[in-house]
């Protein structure tokens, strides 16, 4: 666990690209922090458990691949 109380996850995506990803740690209420690993104290971005499903959905739909 992380000193912020938070369990932060690195995407799966990030693989030895320099510390250039995101973070991830979901909350008790079902929201999501997102953070960016270049500058961890900068504050994350906060969704609703709702905004995040429909993120999840949209990439797994492939709606933010490139053509």
């Amino acid at each position: 666990m992380h000193p912020d109380g938070l369990t932060w996850r690195t995407s799966s995506f990030s693989g030895g690209n320099g510390g250039s990803c995101v973070e991830v740690a979901f909350l008790p209420d079902g929201g999501v922090l997102v953070r960016d690993t270049k500058d961890r104290a900068l504050a994350p971005h906060r969704y609703t458990a709702a905004e995040w499903d429909a993120f999840v959905a949209g990439v797994r739909a492939g709606e933010f691949d490139r053509p």
